[in-house]
């Protein structure tokens, strides 16, 4: 009889113990009451009536992901691809979680395909490639209105690999190719330009320098050529005036001696001859000195 009361004991020590349960963070437990939905347990410890309650669900409220394997597409120029797509979702509230449908992650799995398709029926191949942003757009406010009852929110969808046929695929390789020696070829002949262009702009600025140091060097030729005329004209106006000088200092001192007015003149007609310097064929004489210039030329000739 005691071993029965001990064995009792431990029993009712067990169940009481099972009925204590702490809810971990980031969790929530759906509690039912003989079969009834009775309430959604948050993080922290809670107590259940043995028997009576039941855990129903554990539902993990982090952010989670599923990774749908690639689903059969066709586009609107009837090209068949498959797409591989993940979904980011997170449950909001448990109780519809667990009572709004069967099975969510095939539901989830299944409403991203018929979204797809009917998103991919609409576009042509090439808007495909290079729509990711905007189909993922479209998906993820298809998915987050459809999943909304079931009480999951889905955050993001991603394309995560878009796989065209192999005849699409080396067509599409080929396309690529023939841009790329395309562009490769533009490159080369825009590089072939410009270096051209430098070229011919080296030539013309050098062309550009070599007349403007011609230009430059007969403008210092002619300066030193005007300078030495200017030079040759000064000496000689400095010679010129130096006879004059000294002609004028000789009548100066022949009239100081006592010569005659005839003599002066004759002296004054002398320097006119080296004024001349036999470089002129004509020189004009005052009326004057025409008298003393026969009177020179007739002792000439007497001398002779």
């Amino acid at each position: 009889m005691p071993y029965a009361i001990g064995a009792i004991v431990i029993i009712l020590i067990l169940i009481c113990a099972s009925c204590v349960k702490v809810v971990p963070q980031a969790q929530a437990y759906v509690i039912e009451r003989l079969g009834a939905y009775q309430e959604t347990w948050g993080t922290g410890l809670k107590i259940k009536i043995p028997i009576i309650d039941k855990i129903a669900r554990k539902i993990n409220l982090k952010e989670q992901v599923a990774d749908f394997p690639p689903q059969p597409v066709i586009t609107k120029d009837n090209v068949t691809m498959r797409i591989d797509t993940v979904v980011f979702y997170q449950i909001t509230d448990p109780k519809l979680y667990t009572y709004g449908v069967e099975k969510p992650m095939m539901a989830i799995e299944n409403l991203t395909a018929t979204t797809l398709r009917n998103i991919i029926g609409d576009l042509e191949l090439d808007q495909t490639l290079t729509s990711r942003e905007t189909i993922n757009t479209q998906m993820r406010a298809a998915l987050d209105i459809a999943t909304d009852p079931w009480g999951i929110k889905v955050n993001r969808v991603e394309l995560k690999n878009i796989i065209p046929p192999a005849e699409i695929q080396n067509a599409m390789e080929k396309q690529m190719k023939a841009e790329r020696e395309r562009r490769e070829a533009v490159t080369r002949a825009e590089g072939e330009k410009k270096a051209n262009i430098l070229v011919a702009e080296g030539e013309k600025e050098s062309a550009i320098l070599r007349a403007q140091a011609e230009k430059e060097s007969a403008i210092l030729r002619a300066e030193a050529q005007k300078e030495k005329m200017i030079r040759e004209a000064e000496g000689q106006a400095e010679a010129i005036l130096k006879v004059q000088q000294a002609n004028a200092d000789g009548i100066r001192m022949l009239k100081e001696a006592g010569a005659d007015e005839a003599v002066l003149k004759m002296k004054s007609l002398e320097a006119f001859e080296k004024v001349a310097d036999g470089k002129a064929n004509t020189i004009l004489l005052p009326a004057e000195l025409q008298g003393i210039a026969s009177l020179a030329t007739t002792w000439k000739e007497a001398g002779k």
